[in-house]
């Protein structure tokens, strides 16, 4: 037809029936209305073209889907006042999905998500009712004659009443099938006298049960030999048993011996096959079809498996059998085991009994005076009673959460979670680890100046009872709250309780921390050594019970020679630096063994439960166990949600070893100023938005042609994403632009940015500014240098001592302006000068974002902090800040996966993440225009 193609917003007009509905199409010179049938060949045709209008691409998504609908069956007639017709029916949850990500990924300016999914459902249903009319309905006059539904009131009479046969029909026959299939069904009774019993034998008797009343029962020999006065059954009841004892044969194939019988009355089973009945009772009754045991022969044996302490047991230090084994039961390999236990009527069975089930050679045995049914998975658990040994990890963990994945009792493949008794030897133990959090807390150590404030001597006892049994720990509390100085006072404390054996600390962090560290230790254990490992002079020579400092990149390159020392305890600082446990770094650290290890972080978890899991196996190596199969038995069903107990089973395994104590709790730190936030809201200039459309279509049509699971898609969408991120900042970092360029009257940011430390310098105040690019912060240097304004820049390549230097000057007061990169400044640095912090650009993850906020918002600020947030309207900052915003509201859940995750997303959902808004493309070509006036 010679509207094709389509160039020009198409609209859906909506009619009484269905059916009777258009679509209007319109392009410069006019516009054609066209019926549903005749429109939808059109919209095939359109959808194929670029540069459709968005209600096009709407209109037509939604005729395809109702295509498919109708050619599934999901549709179902309508009949009552009013024309007869059709609509669609039946979705499941996967086209629910369809319709919803249809109306979101096609609603545009004029047409919201909720209207487009109007609409959507308008066009479903016109098509439904309009497919089905295509074919000939029946015949009138003469042979040639024909006809279809919508021709006449006649056609529609005809069409209501073939609809209601239909349904008659439909219902008189799912009537016949339930009748069929529910008017009785079978079961069977288990019957033995002494004779049999003491043989191993059993007799199975069929039974016959009417489904309208659950008392008629009869044996199905009575069905099969008397009249219907007899049994009370109906003239086809034997017919329906028939059925129903073929379909309980295909679950349990011993049953096909009655059906070879003219009279399937009953039948004997030797041992096997009574094991392979208790095997088939769960499949049985998933097939409505009970098994009765007579109260005579009980099935009261139960199974559960008991942790204990192995007598003989090895005494050697796994992590370095050189260091003496301390007073701990999970210091050592080798001294647990999981052992079967078998109870009858929960009494646990004796040695002899035990040995009497093991070697039964029938499922049926006579213990303490009575017979008893033993299904094949206890016997098999009797035979072999040791499960498997338990390191003293394992044990910890079986005892912590009361369960165990267990081995399967016959094929040793990896089973099911079992519910684990603890032996006497490990409940006092483990009571020991629950009760440590509100136990009375330890003095603070004698050779410690300064005063330890209540949460920070709980957690001094915390630690000093864990690393006293041989066990790791993490301490997680919030950044500013004295991690450093807690990890003193326990070091105190094991030199002058002996626990410690003289040995020496050593403490990895990034470098931009060893001088953090070596002032502390200065200041608040001043008679103890403090050594760097560090730069050109390493040595390791002569060491005493002091601290060894050395940072994550040294540590990685000489762990050899740190793994020669007779450390006590290792503590690695900012931990979430070892969260990757496949990195060399990691790799280095766990093979430094020690007596004790503690890791520091405010961020345990960053992205997901395995960066906890790398952290805490270090810690408590094995805790948790491997990686893949930690990953299996906590970390996907949590995060999925699919099973709920699960997540307070992690919890009661991991909260003895992981302290988490922020500034908001009460009583943790009430001295502390009011911190106030604000998201400074801002809009994009004439070029950046010229650049953002241009860059977000050019790229999305790149995305567009590449498959979902195609790896260079992901780095395209990786590249979008920061490319976005850097025009919303300025023009000149994405276009790479430096030395004399122009920077002012560019960017927002910029302009707010002159204003807050404007304002900031003349109130004699001083503010960190962050941003997450390098780049950015050079353009920013270069403003701030032109304005003349004092400030200085830390970045990942600014050497140990110039840090260490800078930050002096700024808590001096010399410099007002500290200007930082988010990674290389974002943790460890105490600046409590400042009392502003800004946020140039956004930070995938809030835990980052306040990580650097902390750097300002700690223990020893006296002013009160104000945090400036930049984000720019209709842009990608401004729906990540709202992702931010819900990330926050679940502080304490796992976090998602930040930029790896909106790799995943598909090109629809993309496009609408990144498209900048129409209000933000206005509002930039106004202010630009305001601009040249």
């Amino acid at each position: 037809m010679s509207f094709v193609p389509v160039t020009g917003p198409a609209t859906f007009r909506p009619a009484d029936p269905p059916r009777d509905g258009t679509i209007e199409f319109t392009d410069d010179r006019r516009t054609i209305a066209l019926p549903i049938r005749a429109a939808l060949p059109v919209l095939s045709r359109a959808r194929t073209q670029p540069d459709i209008h968005p209600s096009v691409a709407l209109l037509g998504g939604a005729a395809l889907l109702a295509g498919r609908f109708v050619a599934a069956g999901k549709l179902v007639p309508t009949v009552g006042p009013g024309r007869p017709g059709w609509r669609i029916d039946g979705l499941d949850e996967r086209d629910r999905d369809s319709v919803a990500q249809l109306a979101r990924a096609r609603a545009y300016d004029d047409l919201d998500p909720g209207a487009a999914a109007s609409v959507v459902a308008q066009v479903l249903d016109a098509v439904a009712d309009a497919l089905p009319r295509a074919a000939p309905v029946g015949t009138r006059g003469g042979a040639g004659e024909r006809r279809t539904s919508t021709s006449s009131t006649d056609g529609d009479a005809d069409f209501a009443d073939r609809v209601r046969r239909r349904a008659a029909e439909r219902a008189r026959a799912e009537s016949a099938a339930v009748a069929l299939a529910e008017l009785v069904r079978v079961s069977l009774r288990v019957e033995a006298d002494e004779e049999e019993l003491v043989a191993g034998s059993v007799r199975v008797v069929l039974q016959v049960h009417d489904e309208r009343d659950p008392l008629h029962v009869c044996n199905a020999a009575l069905l099969w030999t008397d009249d219907a006065e007899a049994h009370g059954f109906g003239t086809r009841a034997r017919v329906h048993a028939s059925i129903a004892l073929r379909s309980a044969a295909e679950v349990w194939p011993v049953l096909d011996r009655l059906l070879a019988l003219s009279v399937p009355d009953q039948l004997t089973l030797d041992g096997a096959e009574i094991g392979s009945l208790l095997e088939h009772v769960g499949a049985l009754r998933d097939a409505r079809v009970d098994v009765h045991w007579p109260r005579s022969l009980g099935r009261d044996l139960t199974t559960r498996a008991v942790l204990e302490r192995r007598a003989g047991a090895g005494d050697h230090d796994p992590r370095n059998p050189e260091l003496p084994l301390q007073d701990s039961p999970f210091a050592a390999a080798g001294l647990f085991a999981f052992s079967w236990q078998v109870a009858l009527h929960g009494d646990p069975l004796t040695d002899d009994e035990m040995e009497q089930l093991a070697t039964a050679a029938a499922p049926v045995l006579k213990l303490r005076g009575a017979w008893t049914v033993v299904d094949p998975a206890t016997a098999q658990r009797a035979r072999k009673r040791l499960i498997r040994k338990a390191t003293g990890a394992q044990a910890l963990a079986a005892a912590l959460t009361g369960v165990a994945e267990l081995p399967d009792a016959a094929t040793e493949a990896p089973g099911a979670t079992e519910q684990v008794v603890v032996g006497a030897s490990l409940l006092k133990v483990r009571e020991q680890l629950l009760a440590a959090p509100t136990r009375d807390p330890l003095p603070a150590p004698a050779g410690l100046r300064a005063e330890l404030r209540d949460y920070q001597r709980h957690g001094l006892t915390w630690l000093a009872d864990l690393t006293g049994l041989g066990l790791g720990a993490c301490l997680a509390d919030d950044m500013g709250l004295g991690k450093t100085i807690t990890l003193i006072a326990l070091h105190l404390h094991r030199l002058e309780q002996g626990a410690s054996q003289g040995g020496p600390t050593l403490v990895v962090c990034p470098a931009s921390l060893l001088g953090n560290w070596e002032a502390e230790i200065h200041r608040f254990a001043p008679d103890l050594s403090v050594r760097r490992f560090h730069g050109t002079a390493r040595e390791l020579g002569g060491l005493d019970g002091g601290f060894v400092l050395t940072t994550y990149g040294t540590m990685r390159r000489d762990h050899a020679a740190l793994a020669a020392v007779p450390w006590d305890l290792v503590v690695a600082d900012e931990a979430q630096h070892v969260k990757n446990s496949r990195s060399s770094t990691a790799r280095a650290l766990r093979q430094v063994p020690s007596r004790g290890r503690v890791a520091l972080t405010g961020t345990p978890v960053e992205n997901d439960l395995t960066e906890l899991w790398s952290i805490l196996d270090w810690a408590i190596p094995g805790l948790l166990g491997s990686r893949q199969a930690f990953r299996r038995v906590w970390g996907a069903p949590i995060e999925s949600g699919a099973e709920p107990t699960k997540a307070r089973q992690f919890a009661d395994l991991i909260g003895p070893f992981l302290l988490r104590r922020r500034k908001s709790d009460p009583g943790i730190a009430p001295e502390l100023p009011p911190k106030t936030e604000t998201d400074h809201l801002l809009g994009l200039t004439r070029e950046q938005a010229v650049l953002y459309e241009a860059f977000v279509r050019d790229t999305m049509e790149r995305i567009e042609r590449l498959p979902a699971d195609d790896p260079q898609r992901r780095g395209l969408v990786l590249a979008l994403l920061t490319g976005l991120k850097q025009i919303c900042n300025h023009p000149a970092q994405f276009l790479k632009q430096s030395g004399a360029v122009r920077l002012t009257g560019r960017s927002e940011k910029l302009e707010l940015l002159d204003e807050l430390l404007g304002t900031v310098v003349a109130e004699d105040g001083a503010v960190l500014v962050f941003t997450q690019y390098v780049a950015m912060a050079r353009l920013i240097e270069q403003h701030l240098g032109a304005t003349g304004l004092p400030h200085q820049f830390l970045h990942g390549g600014t050497p140990v001592a110039a840090r260490e230097a800078m930050v002096d000057r700024f808590q001096a007061g010399e410099v007002p302006v500290f200007l930082l990169s988010l990674k290389a400044g974002g943790t460890g640095l105490n600046l409590t000068r400042a009392d502003h912090v800004v946020h140039v650009d956004r930070w995938w993850n809030p835990a980052v974002e306040e990580q650097a906020t902390d750097r300002a918002y700690r223990i020893g600020q006296t002013k009160p902090v104000q945090v400036h947030r930049m984000v720019t309207r209709g842009t990608i900052e401004e729906r990540v800040a709202a992702l931010l915003d819900r990330k926050r509201a679940l502080a304490d859940a796992v976090l998602a996966r930040g930029e790896a995750a909106l790799t995943e997303l598909s090109n629809e959902d993309l496009r609408d993440l990144v498209t900048l808004r129409k209000d933000a493309r206005r509002e930039a070509y106004l202010t630009e225009l305001e601009r040249e006036r």
